[in-house]
């Protein structure tokens, strides 16, 4: 069975950008910040806690368009864009555009909702006419949600005993959802009772859904 594609999806629009190939590995990082205070007459300050720091998420992403003979750059554009000010998004008080927040997932059981603080690209073949045709590019995102933001390493093992989590993806339908996870499309309403939802049909890219147990 060929593996899920993995996804990067604007949540201020829902557009979703594919990666045409998946990462072969990607890093988290966390770090939190001590101040070092200082004890009258000893050698050894006593570190105090002063806050924890965002949690970051490395990757290289491949693209390839070598056989299409099509010019890579429309699919690398599309990520740099997520990094451009939109000034439909404007600060209340600075009246000031930002960038888009964004979720990177893969496959249907985690997404990291974050910003995209640094991106690299760096081209590697061309046609005769320079259209560049491959690329690598380095991306680091910023975690902006400290809820669900970090990935279980076995979706059964976050929430309550035999519960489960799930992350929705554009298109996503409760049906499709109760499909999924218990095998019968009527038992969507299982998931609506659980997770509070008045409208089953508005789901939210990004929305992190709480997969109860299936009732006999």
């Amino acid at each position: 069975m060929p593996l899920e594609k993995a996804y990067i999806t604007n949540l201020e629009t829902n557009e979703e950008i594919q990666c045409l190939f998946n990462p072969t590995e990607y890093t988290f990082t966390k770090s939190n910040t001590w101040e070092d205070v200082t004890v009258m007459g000893g050698d050894v300050p006593v570190p105090r806690f002063s806050g924890g720091r965002a949690m970051t998420l490395e990757m290289t992403l491949f693209f390839d368009t070598f056989e299409a003979q099509t010019d890579v750059r429309d699919h690398t554009e599309k990520l740099l864009a997520l990094m451009q000010v939109d000034p439909d998004l404007r600060n209340d008080r600075s009246n000031m555009g930002r960038p888009p927040r964004v979720m990177f997932s893969w496959g249907r059981v985690w997404g990291f909702k974050a910003i995209i603080t640094e991106m690299s690209q760096n081209f590697t073949y061309f046609l005769e006419d320079g259209r560049p045709v491959r690329a690598t590019v380095e991306v680091t995102f910023q975690q902006v949600e400290h809820e669900g933001t970090y990935p279980p390493q076995n979706p059964t093992t976050a929430g309550r005993p035999g519960r489960r989590t799930y992350v929705v993806r554009p298109g996503d339908r409760l049906d499709w959802i109760s499909y999924e996870h218990y095998r019968d499309p009527t038992r969507w309403r299982l998931i609506a009772e659980a997770n509070d939802l008045d409208d089953p049909l508005q789901l939210t890219p990004g929305q992190r859904l709480v997969i109860v147990p299936r009732r006999s």
